[in-house]
């Protein structure tokens, strides 16, 4: 089994402006492409899950979607770094297109993106990582089993001190450089 670094897409990787889908407005946040390229030079797959709720309200589609995941990939693999694969929840309980009006269990705080790259790529969760702006993406973590969830500022503010969070840092960059992967495996 391998060992795997579950990140959040809108504000850990990049800026979130809110429901993004064009590659012209894509920011992405300073120091990320560094600290993906390190994070996968300390041996971990990276693999993004995020919730794209703009699907289910009409603001964009899943080809659009793939189309900006294919961009992010494409400029970080021209700096030597890349995401292994990304999942995305297009559902929401409020949606405007009916099929995708439903109670998920993919869309974050549930675990189903996470349990899902778990099996389809064999990871370990007792040696992975979750790291996202939102206790949603805390709470994903916690409830798929990964042993190490870690919150960044960069996006969401939350609330810090009721977290579930193992540990708290300023961006991505700084969670890499501060040593927040160095922690080990949990026993299984």
């Amino acid at each position: 089994m391998t060992k795997a670094v579950f990140l959040d897409r809108d504000g850990t990787i990049n800026h979130d402006t809110g429901h993004l889908h064009k590659p012209e407005e894509l920011m992405l946040i300073q120091g990320a492409i560094e600290a993906i390229k390190e994070i996968r030079n300390k041996g971990f797959i990276v693999i993004v899950v995020t919730n794209q709720a703009g699907i289910a309200k009409g603001l964009y589609t899943e080809d659009d979607v793939n189309e900006l995941h294919g961009y992010i990939n494409q400029k970080l693999k021209l700096a030597g770094a890349a995401i292994d694969a990304f999942y995305y929840c297009p559902h929401h309980p409020g949606a405007l297109i009916e099929k995708y009006r439903i109670e998920c269990e993919c869309r974050k705080p549930k675990p189903g993106m996470l349990l899902k790259a778990i099996e389809e790529l064999k990871i370990n969760p007792h040696c992975s990582f979750m790291i996202g702006d939102k206790e949603s993406d805390m709470l994903a973590g916690k409830n798929a089993g990964i042993a190490h969830n870690l919150l960044v500022r960069s996006g969401c503010k939350t609330d810090e001190i009721n977290t579930v969070a193992d540990g708290i840092y300023d961006n991505l960059k700084d969670l890499v450089l501060a040593g927040g992967l160095e922690r080990q495996c949990h026993a299984e």
